[in-house]
């Protein structure tokens, strides 16, 4: 990328923004959600006015990323003078090799380390061009937060941790270089897209080690757990498919297709994909669906008295959801937290004694 401000301060700056960044921000938002009675785990709050909080608390989160995303366009576009040509550079690593010298081989260099020391293995060290390090080392700082904001602030990014802030630094990266190339400000360089995205790849296994581990305590159980799941399921029967298993229908009986139709097409606004008649019991048979899910309601004239049924789904939206459940004249639970997950959910009833349960995803 080419920075423009390449100076020990700038350094030095930018690397005490990374810290408090990345060890002090997550505590700070730790103790004033604790403070305030916010559950971040998405369980159920203290704080009646949690929902408006967390909306203030993400919009905090949105203007310190603002933030970095202005000083990278400062220090990357604003900070220099435009060239007069067009500049590529694309020989990798070459930066590295010719600012410092290793009056050794690189084995006996590894080997002297082992054996001496580090200490004794860095006086062989030679720095010929200190700023051409430096630069190294403040275009992988620049996308330490990308790569860490990124699953902080947003959710799809945190479901994806595992690669998507690493695939966003490259491609904005990416994108700063051609920039940079198109307007002469700067130059392409592809050792500045290497180091862009290994900042990336850093902030993102930052996120994972400190941000996560702070804002969830349960994180050492959820990982013993998953370590546990991991070791025998390899090998069974569905986990070679897990990813393309979906579960779209589930069942439940009734007794009355009047009072079923009512409650969950009229009033929920299920959408009727079926409806068939079994002739040998008597029954009807509905397939409802509500996006990709699907409920099949077998109703049957013979049944008097059913046993309690459960009908489970997630979204993203409880409190909305639960608004306009109020709204249309359907008697909900305040908010629960869900016995598996410690998520919120609420919960109402359907015909037949039907409980309906919806836990925040």
């Amino acid at each position: 990328m080419g920075v423009g401000v390449g100076s020990l301060n700038t350094n030095v700056f930018v690397t005490l923004l990374v810290v408090v960044m990345v060890f002090l921000m997550p505590l700070v938002d730790w103790l004033v959600c604790r403070r305030l009675g916010i559950n971040l785990q998405e369980g159920v709050s203290r704080n009646p006015h949690a929902d408006a909080l967390l909306r203030l608390r993400q919009g905090v989160l949105l203007l310190i990323f603002g933030v970095y995303l202005a000083a990278v366009s400062y220090l990357v576009f604003f900070s220099r003078s435009a060239y007069v040509d067009y500049l590529v550079h694309t020989v990798i690593n070459n930066d590295v090799f010719t600012s410092v010298d290793i009056d050794l081989g690189i084995m006996e260099f590894f080997v002297l380390m082992f054996t001496q020391g580090v200490p004794a293995a860095l006086r062989h060290v030679h720095v010929l061009r200190p700023f051409e390090l430096s630069e190294i080392y403040l275009n992988v700082m620049l996308f330490i937060p990308m790569g860490y904001l990124l699953p902080y602030v947003s959710e799809r990014f945190r479901d994806r941790v595992q690669t998507a802030p690493l695939v966003a630094s490259f491609i904005g990266s990416l994108i700063i270089e051609n920039v940079q190339l198109v307007s002469k400000r700067g130059y392409y360089d592809v050792n500045d897209l290497i180091n862009n995205t290994l900042g990336g790849l850093i902030g993102q296994a930052l996120f994972v080690l400190v941000a996560y581990a702070v804002t969830h305590p349960r994180w050492r159980q959820d990982l013993k757990a998953y370590i546990r799941w991991s070791s025998y399921a390899r090998k069974r029967t569905l986990r070679p498919y897990f990813r393309g298993i979906t579960l779209p229908r589930a069942t439940i009986l009734a007794t009355d297709e009047e009072a079923v139709w009512d409650f969950y097409v009229t009033k929920l606004g299920m959408r009727l994909r079926k409806q068939t008649l079994d002739e040998d019991s008597d029954s009807t048979r509905l397939l409802l669906g509500m996006g990709k899910s699907g409920v099949a309601i077998v109703c049957s004239n013979e049944l008097q008295e059913l046993p309690r049924q459960y009908l489970t789904i997630s979204s993203k939206r409880v409190p909305a959801i639960r608004k306009r459940l109020i709204a249309n004249g359907i008697e909900v639970s305040e908010y629960e937290p869900d016995v598996f997950t410690g998520h919120r959910s609420i919960w109402f009833e359907g015909p037949d004694g039907v409980r309906i349960t919806v836990v925040e995803d």
